[in-house]
């Protein structure tokens, strides 16, 4: 039977001999708790571990695109879509877009990632020219006005990530974990970029009727389907440094499954790569905080975000980049790390 190893998450400032550093990030561990299919967990030290089992879950990531994972990194999200349910339609028009763009870049984005098909629940394919016509001109615009700005193609399609590699982006984000389109890994070994692999089933038109019913553990399920879809990226020659992975939250996922991951979102540092958290806006973060409107869940966003960052995890894929910024800055002053640009 396989075991699964989570790391328990510590950033407190009292110095502990014991414990290990996480993913060479800023939180550590000393005690891993070992979950198995049909078993209950245990918690073990994490000195007990093998050294291959613990250099996988300490071993520094590298960066993604020149973007430093050993501190919290924002990705801003660019929706060039009339149909995404948070903004659809305000960035449709290129120059709204680039502004946008801008906006985020001057607020503290790492990296903007632009997208021309709604994945949102229910939307139906966007054809690859429709979808390309609408990113290359924000990607050459981009490219022209920041050279060295990582910029993230939001595409499950090889055709449209090759056409946007060839205006100007650095990275490819593909919310089907290569399921959609598995020559997408081909795209991405032959241009040499990262990928991101997120974790969903179906399509976004059947996903949601599906979730209820398409796991047996959501937490060790998605945990194999990222390592399967790590593994395909592997076989296609990405090495594992370039690889990312999202666990998909709200991508096939009832509530209660969403949750279950949030809870023990550190197990997927045992895949050796970053991870990419995306719940910004999103379906469960208005209905815990009541809020039906999208746009107004930027602080309920953001507080999702934190718990995100002490579980160890490199990355939050965001609307706001002012607000989750000033949350970032105030979880690490409060925690006596030496912030950049700080007074002292």
């Amino acid at each position: 039977m396989t075991d699964y190893l989570r790391p328990i998450p510590l950033s407190d400032p009292a110095t502990m001999p014991d414990a290990f550093p996480l993913a060479g990030g800023w939180a550590r561990f000393s005690q891993v708790e070992v979950l198995a299919r049909g078993k209950r967990p245990v918690v073990v030290p994490a000195a007990s571990l093998s050294p291959d089992q613990l250099a996988a879950l300490s071993a520094p990531r590298a960066p993604l695109a020149a973007v430093s994972l050993d501190r919290p990194a924002l990705m801003g999200i660019l929706n060039v879509t009339p149909d995404s349910f948070s903004d659809g339609g305000r960035f449709a028009d290129p120059q709204a877009a680039v502004a946008q763009a801008q906006t985020m870049v001057a607020a503290g984005a790492d990296i903007i990632d632009i997208g021309g098909e709604s994945t949102r629940p229910g939307a139906i394919e966007m054809p690859v020219e429709d979808e390309a016509a609408r990113i290359v001109p924000v990607i050459q615009a981009l490219r022209a006005a920041y050279p060295d700005l990582a910029l993230s193609i939001d595409t499950r399609k090889s055709a449209v990530a090759t056409a946007a590699l060839s205006a100007g982006g650095s990275v490819i984000n593909d919310v089907s974990g290569l399921r959609f389109d598995p020559s997408l890994a081909d795209v991405a070994a032959r241009h040499g970029v990262p990928l991101i692999l997120m974790h969903s089933i179906g399509t976004p038109a059947t996903m949601q009727a599906e979730a209820a019913t398409a796991y047996d553990d959501v937490l060790l399920d998605v945990y194999d389907g990222l390592a399967a879809a790590v593994a395909q990226a592997e076989g296609a020659g990405i090495p594992r440094a370039l690889i990312m992975v999202d666990p998909g939250i709200g991508f096939g996922k009832t509530a209660a499954q969403n949750q279950a991951l949030l809870a023990r979102l550190s197990l997927f540092h045992g895949l050796g790569c970053g991870i990419l958290l995306g719940v910004s806006r999103k379906g469960l973060v208005g209905t815990v905080a009541h809020q039906p409107q999208a746009d107004l869940r930027d602080a309920a966003s953001a507080a999702v975000g934190l718990w995100a960052l002490s579980q160890g995890v490199q990355m939050l894929r965001v609307h706001d980049i002012e607000t989750h910024r000033q949350m970032i800055a105030l979880w690490q002053h409060a925690r006596g790390a030496a912030i950049e640009g700080a007074e002292t």
